[in-house]
């Protein structure tokens, strides 16, 4: 018997940005395919996107994302690379990791909870994502992204910033009803940060985490920017001034800022 087959026709868009040649749109097509194959779930549209950043002080100017609609949720992958087709491979290994992590978890929600090697296997060999050196006066929040964030565990919260590709997820803690993230981060590849530190013991996971004492910073959003200008990190997780709920700012691609807010 052959391995997974998709159970539906994948439509896949192309949206390029910057010289991408029609070869190259049509061989990450092929790649992209290919990864869908390693799924027996429906798989009814993708979204891939490829960039490149010419004459820019960017050692992997090629960039190649995928938003892939996985029956019904969102299944992503970004990276970046020196060539264009150097990005489509990494990017083709990348979904296909994603969907057997995907796999093994809705297997291990019908039994017992995955173990830590589960978690820790999908992030061995991960390569930061390069934004564009932008100057610090030129930089602007052209981004805004609101949800209400789920509340769930840390476990799920992992899983959710692994399946999307991200490096950081905004989420409300179910033990807490803190808003909170999960990040890349500390001696084993995750970390969880609150709002508040919680007058409780550290939550049992099957992910192995680490968990900050240190309360997010209360700012404004111009407060924040200048901080994460200072710190140069890929992110800050604050507390806005107005509501005091979570906020998450962060770099993008090209230099620019994001900003994901609690809907309401």
């Amino acid at each position: 018997m052959s391995g997974p087959q998709p159970t539906t026709a994948t439509g896949i868009e192309v949206v390029t940005h910057g010289r991408v040649p029609a070869d190259l749109v049509a061989y990450a097509r092929y790649k992209v395919l290919q990864a869908c194959r390693h799924t027996r779930r429906p798989i009814p549209h993708v979204r891939l996107k490829l960039s490149y950043w010419e004459d820019t002080p960017v050692s992997r100017p090629a960039r190649a994302q995928a938003n892939v609609d996985l029956d019904g949720r969102l299944l992503r992958g970004e990276v970046t690379a020196p060539t264009m087709r150097e990005a489509v491979d990494l990017l083709e290994d990348r979904l296909r990791r994603r969907l057997a992590r995907a796999a093994r978890h809705w297997e291990a929600r019908r039994g017992s909870r995955p173990g830590p090697e589960g978690w820790r296997h999908g992030s061995a060999g991960r390569h930061p994502l390069a934004y564009f050196p932008r100057p610090v006066q030129e930089r602007r929040v052209v981004r805004h992204k609101s949800y209400e964030p789920a509340r769930t565990t840390p476990d799920e919260a992992v899983f959710d910033m692994d399946l999307l590709d991200y490096d950081v997820h905004l989420f409300t803690d179910e033990t807490t009803g803190q808003d909170a993230v999960v990040y890349r981060a500390g001696p084993t590849g995750y970390r969880l940060a609150r709002l508040r530190p919680a007058d409780r013991p550290a939550p049992a996971t099957a992910v192995p985490l680490t968990v900050s004492d240190r309360p997010a910073p209360r700012l404004t959003l111009a407060e924040a920017v200048d901080r994460l200008n200072l710190t140069d990190q890929p992110f800050l997780f604050f507390a806005d001034v107005t509501d005091g709920r979570g906020r998450l700012l962060y770099h993008r691609y090209d230099g620019h800022y994001g900003l994901v807010t609690p809907a309401g």
